[in-house]
């Protein structure tokens, strides 16, 4: 009973086989279809192949939600170099909250305006570089995935000491502020503070000295990250004019950045330029110098490294040579069927004579078989 039951369970198996195997004498071959093969073969390995590198890339997925970190220090990186003398320029940062936050973090560095020949270099191809990537969005994520793997993005120092004049000043540091609107401005002479607000001591100040031609070689919102092209690194802006005003205003988007290689808290920011005389007698009102106006978004964008997990690469490659498979196959029949009706099988007139021809072999093996058939009946 129990051969019979199992006998049974093979024969219901065999019955639900839906790959039913050909016997091979029933099979018939081709130069075509070896061809057809070839091709579809040399097909699947090289789109496998090209999956294959689609699986090792990373891309970046972008995620927004509501920045609930109010209470927070934001840190601002400044590397800012103005073509006047240290004892004539001062800068500070003042929020809407009337916080005002002095430059103790921040260094002045007596320096030459003008750059070396490998400075200018520097400048010129990270200038191409912003352009690029005002044209191109998406190298700002090569920019992400290839952190810590780049050239630094300061700029070089001189390769060797110059005997020319120091007449510039490079205002360099660090400072941590509140996540409020606020202004960081450089400007002529020293801050100082007091109740009625603050101001900036320029009494002692030549008009003659005013010139505000800057360089800002490095600006920052957050932990600076090796790698990252801000929008305004490399900026530079040159006047001839003793009252011109350089405004810059700036919204920074928090920005948490998770890569396989990095995981930090930055900013991003977007900016826009203006710059005007001053000429109280036009209407034109202000104080000369260099204003950073910024301001914080209140949305918050997550930038994380995605990868293609395996079953996905898996199921893809599997539909590759599949569909390869499946399209070569009916290819190869339109192909078959479309060269039979140039080779005039189809036509009528060609079945006709090889039905006329095989009526007549027909006839003629009925008349051989008649007479033998007649002779084996009179000998029984």
């Amino acid at each position: 009973m129990r051969r019979l039951s199992q006998r049974k369970a093979l024969t219901l198996v065999r019955e639900l086989d839906a790959f039913p195997k050909v016997s091979e004498s029933h099979v018939e071959t081709s130069a075509s279809g070896g061809t057809v093969s070839l091709i579809a073969f040399g097909a699947m390995a090289l789109l496998a192949f090209f999956e294959f590198f689609v699986y090792r890339d990373t891309w970046m997925k972008y995620e927004y939600e509501v920045d609930k970190d109010y209470s927070s220090k934001l840190r601002i990186n400044i590397d800012i170099t103005a073509a006047m003398k240290c004892q004539h320029v001062g800068a500070d940062i003042l929020d809407l909250a009337e916080t005002m936050i002095t430059s103790n973090g921040l260094q002045y560095e007596p320096v030459i305006f003008d750059l070396t020949p490998q400075q200018r270099m520097w400048q010129r191809t990270l200038l191409l570089i912003q352009n690029r990537l005002r044209e191109e969005h998406a190298l700002q994520e090569v920019l992400y995935k290839s952190l810590l793997k780049g050239g630094p993005t300061a700029l070089p120092p001189r390769e060797y000491a110059s005997i020319e004049p120091l007449n510039a000043c490079r205002v360099h540091g660090h400072v941590y502020v509140n996540k409020v609107a606020g202004n960081l401005h450089v400007t002529v002479g020293k801050p100082i503070h007091h109740p009625q607000g603050h101001a900036h001591i320029a009494a002692f100040v030549s008009h003659d000295t005013y010139n505000f031609s800057h360089r800002i070689d490095h600006l920052s919102f957050g932990e600076e990250i090796p790698g990252i092209i801000n929008p305004l690194d490399g900026t530079e802006k040159i006047t001839y004019n003793h009252n011109q005003m350089f405004q810059y205003f700036i919204t920074v988007v928090p920005t948490r950045l998770n890569t396989y290689k990095i995981s930090a808290d930055t900013h991003q920011f977007s900016v826009t330029e203006r710059e005007r005389v001053i000429n109280h007698a036009t209407g034109s009102h202000g104080v000369s110098g260099i204003f950073i106006k910024y301001d914080t978004s209140s949305l918050m964008v997550t930038v994380s490294e995605q990868h293609m997990p395996l079953w996905q690469f898996l199921v893809r490659l599997c539909g590759i040579i599949g569909g390869i498979f499946s399209t070569t196959g009916m290819l190869h029949g339109l192909v078959g069927l479309f060269f039979d009706v140039i080779c005039c099988r189809l036509k009528l007139g060609v079945y006709r004579r090889e039905e006329v021809q095989l009526h007549n072999e027909m006839n003629n093996l009925n008349n051989h078989q008649t007479p033998l058939l007649a002779e084996a009946v009179l000998q029984e």
